[in-house]
């Protein structure tokens, strides 16, 4: 991967952009930061622009974002961290939620969860190394009668067994 450095004034060292980053979104972000320039109460509705344009927070963007809002980059990644609407990472092409709510705990969810884990190699959160998938863990689906149940991308699949879990990983394109 290569940065783009960017210079900035007064000693502070240069910003790394990697060259993954669309230019033109970038160039968005910085128009949406120019116009809340110095409200630090705008650094959740900034988080929530970078992450619509890159589909995650880039580390460029909470330093951005920081400066912009004049908000120490800590309280930023602080706040990225805390809420698990923002992800610090890209995702895969690939999301696979598992339910873990009421219901689907009851009927299995944790070990539907661990056959996930195992067949992935990545815990919630993670992506597999090759970019293919993003494993979540989440409250609901809204499919309680078909508990335990994963969605893969929009597709549920419910009643689900660590040799079920198997068969849907297989129709996974990667």
């Amino acid at each position: 991967m290569s940065v783009l450095m960017i210079q900035r004034k007064g000693g502070i060292p240069a910003l790394q952009i990697p060259d993954s980053l669309d230019p033109a979104k970038l160039a968005d972000l910085d128009r949406y930061l120019a116009e809340h320039a110095g409200k630090a109460n705008m650094v959740i509705p900034a988080l929530q622009h970078a992450q619509a344009l890159f589909d995650y927070v880039p580390q460029v963007a909470i330093v951005k974002i920081g400066e912009a809002l004049r908000v120490p980059q800590a309280k930023v990644y602080g706040v990225a961290t805390f809420y698990a609407q923002f992800r610090l990472q890209p995702a895969g092409r690939h999301t696979i939620k598992v339910c873990t709510g009421t219901a689907c705990h009851v009927r299995g969810a944790e070990t539907v969860l661990k056959a996930w884990i195992d067949a992935l190699g990545v815990q919630p959160g993670q992506t597999t190394p090759d970019g293919a998938i993003t494993l979540e863990r989440v409250a609901c689906l809204g499919a309680c009668g078909l508990a335990p149940a994963a969605m893969v991308d929009a597709k549920t699949h419910g009643r689900l067994t660590p040799a079920k879990v198997k068969q849907v990983l297989k129709t996974i394109e990667r």
